[in-house]
């Protein structure tokens, strides 16, 4: 029976759900989560990467490529985790320069039931068009971004991120035969909405402290967290951030990410973020181990 397959389900996580859901993230004290929880495994994702005619997908710069660049940082952050947070299993969604299609990067996060989905890319302006003589269009190159940016998903495709939450949280053999989800049965629209609030809130608190770390530790410029509707945020049951880690158009920004320096930087940052948010949720001792 549908309803009763539901109603088992919601009655073995309703306790976690709501307190969860609940999550207060403006002060770690006041933090409430099911106990039980353990960040286990983080999905690294290096946007972009090169198609099969050769082409590079993404953005670029005067001498380098985004997608060269993220995957230099995703690789760099794999063995950052994998030293100083061996508990947790890193999935790559890419590992090589052939570009992944979107689709398949939130399949790996969810067949893999990632816990945390972070997606590494390189921001740039488009051309600013001026007129010329006698009215002629000329396209003049835009070099005023400078900075981060986290992304995190507006629900807006409301129908993709309900297959990633029904394929990446229910595991109930009954439930996903007998009680495929009904968008108009009350327990299913119950379930769906607390995940999809869980996630939210914890995809926000997770670009909080990543750009919280950029500003007040490393000192770089930042437009902030946005929510907007990101395709493979959209499709990936989990929480997740898009971080933009400068504008490879803009000299500077360009240097700094192509740099040792400036990777490992960008990496000490994010592994900074992560150990916090694995305390938080996990409510452990102060050395996120």
């Amino acid at each position: 029976m549908k309803n009763k397959a539901l109603e088992r389900l919601i009655c073995g996580l309703s306790l976690s759900l709501v307190s969860l859901t609940l999550f207060s993230f403006t002060n770690p004290r006041d933090t409430v989560v099911a106990p039980a929880f353990k960040l286990k495994t983080v999905v690294v994702d290096a946007g972009h990467g090169r198609m099969t005619n050769g082409n590079w997908r993404g953005a670029s710069g005067d001498y380098s490529q985004e997608s060269k660049v993220t995957l230099a940082v995703a690789l760099k952050l794999q063995a950052a985790i994998q030293k100083e947070l061996p508990s947790i299993n890193v999935v790559m969604t890419r590992t090589t320069d052939a570009d992944v299609l979107w689709q398949k990067r939130a399949d790996i996060a969810n067949q893999n039931k990632g816990q945390l989905f972070i997606s590494l890319h390189c921001n740039s302006l488009p051309d600013r068009v001026i007129r010329g003589k006698k009215g002629k269009k000329i396209h003049v190159p835009d070099r005023s971004g400078k900075g981060v940016l986290l992304l995190v998903y507006i629900y807006r495709r409301v129908g993709e991120q309900e297959a990633a939450i029904r394929e990446n949280e229910f595991e109930d053999k009954n439930y996903k035969d007998d009680a495929e989800m009904n968008p108009t049965d009350p327990a299913s629209i119950i379930l769906l909405n607390a995940f999809k609030d869980k996630y939210r809130k914890q995809s926000l608190r997770f670009a909080n402290l990543v750009n919280d770390e950029f500003v007040n530790t490393d000192g770089r410029r930042s437009e902030g967290v946005r929510e907007q509707s990101v395709l493979v945020l959209a499709r990936s049951g989990m929480p997740s951030v898009l971080v933009e880690m400068g504008y490879i158009n803009n000299p500077d920004d360009e240097k700094y990410m192509n740099s040792e320096d400036g990777q490992n930087e960008i990496v000490a940052t994010l592994i900074r973020a992560i150990k916090s948010y694995k305390r938080e949720v996990e409510q452990t001792d102060p050395t996120g181990n």
